[in-house]
């Protein structure tokens, strides 16, 4: 019983792993198989019903004509009555017999026939109405049949024509039906590619809307896929507005911010030097570094649009800031090596990996190098004290301080990580965290090609 069950479910999950997986498969499955089904059906009724009916007649009609001759032959098995017997089957039987004399053993090769019921049906016929031994070939000869019986004088050898043994007409049905067959799957590929490429268009521009690239998409196809390309034009363009009225708020909160921001700075620069003074002008400076990354968080990508830029310089530029803060960095990147990005947003993700390494850490390796599967990969290690591994997830939770585990980071607000992975998937990768060869912690960002 419970192998009976097992098999149920083996044998779906098998079928569903031998089916096709696109769309433009399966929908040319639904079409297709149901045609070939349908002309096998035709073309086994036709075969069983007609053909093989009309057959049989014809060899039993030939099997009687030859034991005609093969009878009056041996009644008069003279030379005159042989000439006879040849003469009359020539003029109203289209047959040809001759006479092999002393002659004592049939042939034993068979040749093979692909339509073995012609075989069958003149064996039958033949078995019928002869007692004398014989033997036949009908693939010898294109358009003959080779018809051989024993008799006491030798070998009686008559040709027959090969459509006087089976219907020859059939292959011109099959070949009707294969034609037909053809055509239909010819006109259902053409119109299955026109539909299917309809919905190929629609995820190219999701995908490149969601990457940040500029969306060139006219709906067109049938009209349940015209309805969804027209809801994900009028998403994108909610979103487009979406966007142009935080980054404009954005720009206005940044402003208004930064405003008396400038102006405690300027009070602060004025004021008598005292210890009290410079501890405000830290807590002054802290809070500026933390709007910065509430803003860099809430801006996300903005309204940049995508370049291709060699990743070496960019990584260089912002390994700058990790080197001034005191950390030893060391860069290992193929020169050549370009990716198409947003440039401002990749800086500031990278920059928050590699600056948040260089706190926790004294020494900090940059690499990059092609993905496995297209695209680049970039690895920021550190020999920090790193994080455990079931915390990983954890650290990418926007404000999210892992204090216990790493160093106390005095002016981040716990969105560092969060920012650089907000900038890998919107470019469609990811960022994921590893144990570093180092000792600490190692960032791998994963972009597409």
């Amino acid at each position: 019983m419970r192998l009976s069950r097992a098999i149920r479910r083996l044998v779906p999950r098998a079928l569903k792993r031998r089916l096709p997986a696109t769309l433009f498969g399966r929908s040319l499955l639904i079409i297709v198989l149901p045609i070939a089904v349908m002309q096998l059906a035709v073309t086994w009724v036709f075969f069983d019903a007609n053909w093989q009916t009309v057959t049989s007649r014809l060899s039993e009609g030939l099997a009687g004509d030859v034991a005609w001759a093969v009878d009056s032959y041996k009644q008069d098995p003279s030379p005159a009555s042989l000439a006879r017997i040849a003469d009359r089957a020539e003029q109203s039987l289209d047959l040809s017999i001759v006479l092999q004399p002393g002659r004592t053993v049939l042939p034993k090769r068979e040749r093979f026939n692909y339509f073995e019921a012609i075989d069958r049906s003149l064996n039958q016929a033949l078995s019928d109405r002869l007692n004398d031994p014989f033997w036949f070939d009908t693939t010898r000869y294109p358009a003959y049949v080779d018809i051989r019986v024993k008799v006491k004088q030798g070998v009686l050898r008559i040709i027959a024509p090969r459509d006087r043994a089976f219907a020859t007409q059939g292959h011109v049905f099959v070949m009707w039906m294969a034609g037909a067959t053809l055509v239909l799957t010819s006109v259902a590929l053409l119109f299955i590619r026109n539909q299917v490429r309809a919905i190929e268009r629609l995820a190219e521009a999701a995908e490149a809307f969601g990457r940040g690239g500029e969306v060139d998409f006219k709906p067109h196809g049938a009209r349940e896929v015209r309805q969804a390309a027209q809801a994900f034009l009028d998403m994108k363009e909610r979103l487009q507005r979406h966007i142009e009225q935080r980054t404009a708020l954005l720009a206005s909160v940044s402003h208004d911010l930064r405003t008396p921001l400038t102006r405690l700075k300027l009070e602060l620069a004025l004021a008598e030097p005292s210890p009290r003074l410079e501890e405000m002008k830290l807590d002054l400076a802290e809070m500026e570094h933390m709007i910065d990354e509430y803003l860099a968080f809430a801006r996300g990508q903005g309204g940049e649009s995508v370049e291709t830029v060699r990743v070496r310089g960019l990584i260089e530029e912002v390994s700058e800031g990790a080197k001034r803060a005191g950390a030893q960095v060391s860069v290992d990147i193929d020169p050549a090596l370009t990716t198409s990005v947003r440039p401002n947003a990749f800086k500031r993700a990278i920059s928050n990996l590699v600056m948040n390494a260089a706190v926790h850490g004294e020494r900090v390796e940059v690499a990059a190098r092609p993905g496995a599967q297209g695209g680049v990969e970039i690895l920021v290690d550190d020999n920090g004290p790193g994080i455990p591994p079931e915390r990983y997830e954890e650290a990418f939770r926007p404000f999210s301080r892992l204090d216990e585990a790493r160093n106390q980071n005095e002016k981040g607000v716990g969105l560092g990580l969060a920012i650089a992975r907000d900038m890998a998937r919107g470019h469609g990768g990811d960022v994921t965290l590893d144990r570093s060869p180092m000792g600490g912690l190692r960032a791998v960002v994963r972009l597409p090609g």
